[in-house]
């Protein structure tokens, strides 16, 4: 599992959110949501940063390119 997958998971469940509920915050359809926890595809930029704000996570740390929720590169 990609350090994206890990921590959109993570950080849903961690809310107590379903697949279906974090799908309609985002304005996306399920199946899309659900591909971006398998694996399948990846979130648009727009998304991301969607993800990002609802979270109050940085890009950096969606991406596995930090372990500080809302820093920078480490």
């Amino acid at each position: 599992m990609s350090n994206f997958q890990e921590r959109l998971h993570q950080l849903r469940k961690g809310t107590g959110l379903k697949q279906e509920d974090m799908a309609k915050e985002l304005g996306v359809v399920f199946r899309s949501y659900r591909r971006y926890e398998c694996g399948e595809s990846e979130p648009t930029l727009s998304t991301l940063l969607q993800i990002a704000e609802y979270f109050h996570v940085s890009l950096d740390y969606l991406a596995g390119r930090s372990d500080a929720p809302t820093g920078g590169i480490q």
